[in-house]
């Protein structure tokens, strides 16, 4: 579009005031009542309970050696199960990212009608979702994001940042409750060379900084039980005194629980990461140092099988005015208390 000279856009601008104060004046003159502006359509998707067009949804995560992991491929397929009209094809999980390229291309042939994809590595695994899109299905990316917009029609996953600023808010909150000056306050990331555990550890320190508080001790656990035994161990041996720790995986956080209760140590308290079941009746027993956990849920796959219906269905959602399904979904990290654990219960999942 040719873009007008500065005095000519200046003219057409002042006319177009003009014309518009005319008008209005015209309008209280002759005591006109207000023309009534039409509404946005809403639930433009329709019912999206009621049975459509039947939908092949092709799937492939990851090998299921994680209880967070785990979740994911189970959540997608109960969700398929209650969907009348969906078939799911699912893929076996694997750490291999040369074989999950193939398994997606696998699903590709087979012409499914929509893929969900759990990458192992986003990066890895661009090359064969834009393969995808272009044969014409869309590609719903989960969590690990690929890494063009061309690979996907949609993503859906977690806040990482986020998870780490609900997570200082509520140390914050707490600490000040308890009146505890100068804190002492632990941070057990997972794997460092991960960008979602960098964003988890730019949320917390940022979140933290709003509070005028910093985080006095860390440690990275890769996201294991065993190795978040080990480093729970070393940093409390390496601190006298802790007040909060935040520990940003319910599952490494086994081995962190281990090793809190074999050292006996009891004078702070804990927040979780990710929304594990067993963590969760922690919080509600109210027997341990647990006191919370931020959300990451793995009910984000079951939202993703949902989704990627509507949109072999060419249908939109129904509780918004839009008439296709939107770009993006972004989960939120609620914080999991014991004062509203029982809200959350049907969402955790086994570490």
């Amino acid at each position: 579009m040719a873009m007008l000279p500065e005095t000519s856009r200046r003219r057409l601008l002042l006319g177009a005031g003009a014309l518009g104060a005319s008008a209005l004046a015209t309008g209280c003159v002759a005591n006109d009542p207000p023309q009534e502006r039409s509404a946005a359509p809403v639930a433009a998707g329709g019912d999206n309970a009621e049975p459509g067009k039947h939908v092949r949804i092709g799937f492939s995560a990851p090998a299921a050696d994680h209880g967070w992991l785990a979740a994911m491929t189970t959540n997608a397929r109960a969700q398929a199960e209650k969907l009348p009209d969906v078939t799911f094809r699912p893929t076996e999980g694997s750490t291999d990212v040369n074989r999950q390229i193939a398994q997606v291309e696998t699903l590709i042939n087979e012409k499914v009608d929509v893929l969900v994809v759990l990458p192992a590595d986003g990066k890895a695994l661009t090359g064969v979702a834009r393969e995808a899109m272009r044969a014409g299905i869309p590609v719903v990316n989960v969590d690990r994001v690929f890494d063009s917009p061309e690979a996907y029609r949609l993503w859906i996953g977690g806040d990482n940042y986020g998870m780490g600023v609900n997570a200082a808010d509520y140390i914050a909150e707490q600490l000040r409750g308890r009146n505890v000056d100068d804190p002492v306050i632990a941070e057990v990331a997972g794997t460092d060379s991960l960008p979602l555990t960098q964003e988890r550890s730019a949320g917390f320190r940022e979140g933290l900084a709003k509070h005028g508080l910093r985080v006095s001790r860390r440690v990275a656990a890769e996201f294991t039980a065993e190795t978040g035994e080990q480093e729970m161990t070393n940093l409390l041996q390496a601190a006298s005194r802790l007040d909060a720790v935040w520990n940003h995986d319910d599952d490494q956080g086994i081995g962190v629980l281990a090793a809190v209760e074999a050292a006996g140590r009891d004078e702070f308290f804990l927040v979780g990461g990710a929304g594990s079941r067993q963590v969760m009746d922690r919080i509600k027993a109210g027997d341990s140092v647990v006191r919370a956990t931020v959300l990451y849920s793995p009910s984000m796959c079951s939202s993703a099988i949902s989704l990627a219906r509507l949109l072999g269905q060419g249908r939109g959602m129904s509780d918004l005015a839009e008439h296709e399904v939107p770009r993006s979904v972004t989960t939120y990290s609620a914080v999991v208390t014991g004062e509203n654990v029982d809200r959350y219960l049907d969402i955790g999942f086994a570490s």
